[in-house]
């Protein structure tokens, strides 16, 4: 090899140029940094170690180095010495290979071991490595982001493991769960009508952070914020994971479709003071992480252990660092942050009014039209739905969630919220400020009961966890229809699948951002549990077989999105949306008589009417009793009377028509069925008066 250079401490991480690659990680209070090379992820040894020399390379806390020759594909670590002084938050451990923080890519051997990361000792050849990636090497072929209007998105949280990885996807063994595996099934998704997928996390995660004997499938435990997770590549080459996650993107947008990264900027995988030494805390762990006073353990904002310190000004830069990566080498269309509301603490852990990392994320001119998402809440019990700073985010809206399933599940007192959430919560997000988009609408997401699962289950079924059932929450607000479980009672069963369409319903017609489970339109069941993260099994995959066996509600769930998507009823505007429709239209709410809505505690039915100026009107009743009930309808010119659009009650193909099909409705009543939802649209009516909540 070559002899060595200097090298600069800017760009961070591994930069690859024509003459070689350069080197650099930050690292305050080390003594002694050594850059390891290996041929392989499996070597018991590096074929290299060279030892950074302080007096030229290092400058102020930087340690870099230039290694002529090297190529992309060049596998590589550190070995960092400096105190191990726990109580004054200094935990060094010259024995450990550790990650680049700005690796770009990772290989993780065979013989992996995370309890050997915590133990004493070297753990050379049980380390995952980085590895070098030149993003030049890789031909886009003209692709751009799509910056898909908020109105006329539809996000599909999915798993990309997990979507292909069931035997009965179709897919060669060698695709399944893996990127290319998701673009073979590119056309299930166009054909659903989606047109964002919200990827469950895809940074380099460790999947041995689960408890023994299981496997982490979620990837809520991110080793690296620049290297997409090796483990969903079908190429073993260390530079395969990142072509293939390119390549994905790429066909991804040919589609149509945007790709939204869900980020972990909130905790890592190396847990608390008995975790494992993988790459932050070995480089300066007072940097990184949140410490109590005592400064040997860790502050737990997020339940996992630790806590990333997101406002210290190191962490900031690699955070923004890593956001523009995915946006300008990778790509991707947005970023949904999980437990947003802890890039909101200071260094101590107190809560900001402007925290300095998300209006960097909010101004940043290289993210302007990225799509941002917050799950604007913490562990810790820290709840900002509604609050959370900024201009450009969007929110989870768990009330959303919370209230539709209380009044759909019959609870007494539900129908008072309720129809603000279906008018994008204005309670919450406010009636001037905000877009209704702002509101990203979900009954279901990743962390808790499918769809399927909502009305089949009174109770969390966790026991395969391995943690006595105690783990995930008890506040389902589910009902299972009569019976626990899967049941041959058809009548129960004929309501299942009356409350699954009730509540897709309800997620695509609210005013808002509509996202929708991997798997519930074709009735995904993980068994009643309700916190499957460590089930990389047929407990969270998809099987493929549902889209026969629910093939009603897969139809269902095409017909709501397309409708969704256009404006249902007569417009002079083209490419209106049912969104843009609902937002601009006058609104009347009533009960079963027109104009008279009961808001008692025992009520369970609501009804409103929205009209816009060029005559446009969409009437819709929601039945959430027990017994059907006669709601009294508008009364509409001759020329524009109303048509049935969608009726939950009946079997399908009747249960939603298209807007040629959909049959005329004459009387001044309808009779909605119980647990049932009625929508009528009509081209043509009177005037009404509009009603402002």
């Amino acid at each position: 090899m070559s002899r060595f250079c200097a090298g600069k401490p800017f760009p961070l991480g591994a930069v690859c140029s024509a003459e070689g690659v350069n080197f650099s990680i930050y690292s305050k209070n080390a003594t002694q940094v050594k850059l390891l090379l290996f041929d392989h992820a499996d070597d018991t040894e590096p074929s290299y170690s060279i030892p950074l020399d302080p007096s030229t390379n290092q400058t102020y806390y930087y340690w870099h180095i230039f290694v002529p020759g090297l190529k992309a594909g060049q596998i590589y670590g550190y070995r960092v010495n400096g105190p191990h002084e726990p109580e004054r938050g200094f935990r060094f451990d010259g024995d450990k290979v550790l990650l680049d923080p700005y690796g770009k890519g990772v290989v993780v051997p065979a013989s992996y071991s995370r309890r050997a990361a915590g133990e004493p000792g070297a753990n050379t050849a049980s380390a995952m490595k980085s590895v070098v990636v030149d993003p030049d090497r890789f031909d886009w072929e003209g692709d751009v982001s799509l910056h898909r209007p908020w109105s006329k998105t539809i996000i599909y949280e999915m798993h990309v493991g997990g979507f292909t990885r069931h035997p009965s996807s179709g897919l060669a063994a060698d695709k399944r769960g893996t990127y290319s595996g998701l673009i073979e099934k590119i056309p299930y998704l166009q054909d659903l009508g989606i047109t964002a997928v919200e990827l469950m996390p895809i940074f380099q995660f460790d999947e041995q952070d689960a408890p023994d004997g299981l496997k982490n499938y979620w990837g809520y435990a991110p080793v690296s914020f620049f290297a997409p997770h090796s483990g969903y590549s079908s190429r073993k080459d260390p530079l395969g994971p990142i072509d293939e996650f390119r390549e994905m993107v790429k066909a991804l947008h040919r589609a149509g479709i945007e790709i939204i990264l869900d980020v972990v900027f909130n905790h890592t995988a190396e847990g608390n003071e008995v975790g494992p030494t993988l790459c932050f805390r070995g480089l300066e762990n007072e940097t990184y992480y949140h410490l109590e006073n005592d400064c040997s353990r860790y502050s737990d904002y997020t339940g996992t252990g630790n806590t990333l310190n997101t406002n210290h000004s190191i962490v900031r830069r690699m955070i923004l660092d890593s956001l523009r990566y995915w946006v300008e080498e990778m790509h991707v269309d947005g970023f949904r942050f999980d437990l947003a509301s802890v890039l909101s603490r200071d260094e101590t852990g107190r809560p900001m009014l402007d925290p300095p990392v998300l209006w960097d994320i909010e101004t940043d001119p290289a993210l302007a039209g990225t799509k941002l998402i917050a799950e604007a809440w913490d562990a810790a019990g820290l709840y900002q739905v509604g609050s959370f700073v900024g201009d450009a985010w969007k929110e989870w809206n768990g009330k959303f969630r919370d209230d539709i399933r209380s009044f759909m599940k019959g609870d007494g007192g539900a129908v008072i919220k309720f129809p603000h959430r279906l008018l994008a919560s204005p309670d919450v997000f406010g009636v001037q400020r905000w877009r209704p988009e702002r509101s990203v609408n979900f009954v279901t997401c990743h962390d808790g009961f499918t769809l399927n699962d909502l009305v089949s289950y009174n109770f969390k079924h966790n026991e395969s966890n391995g943690e006595g059932n105690r783990d995930g929450t008890d506040n389902n607000l589910s009902w299972n229809c009569g019976v626990e479980g899967p049941t041959e009672d058809a009548t129960v069963e004929q309501l299942r699948n009356r409350q699954v369409k009730n509540f897709l319903t309800l997620n695509l017609l609210a005013l808002g951002t509509p996202m929708l489970l991997m798997g519930d339109e074709v009735r995904r069941t993980q068994g009643g549990n309700n916190n499957a993260y460590c089930h990389d099994d047929e407990t969270s995959w998809f099987d493929w077989t549902l889209l026969e066996r629910h093939g009603d509600v897969h139809r269902f769930v095409k017909r709501l999105v397309s409708h969704r998507l256009c404006h249902l009823v007569h417009s002079s505007r083209p490419n209106r949306t049912l969104s843009d429709f609902l937002s601009e239209a006058h609104i009347q709410i009533h009960g079963v008589k027109l104009n008279e809505p009961d808001w008692s505690y025992d009520s369970h039915s609501l009804a409103f009417t929205a009209r816009d100026s060029a005559g446009g009107m969409l009437h819709v009743m929601i039945n959430g009793y027990w017994e059907p009930l006669s709601f009294e309808v508008p009364v509409t010119t001759e020329e524009g009377r109303w048509r049935r659009w969608i009726d939950t009650s009946l079997a399908s193909p009747a249960d939603i028509c298209a807007e040629d099909e959909a049959p005329l409705i004459t009387g001044p009543t309808y009779l909605v069925e119980s647990r049932s939802i009625v929508c009528l649209f009509a081209s043509s009516s009177p005037d009404i008066s509009a009603i402002h909540i």
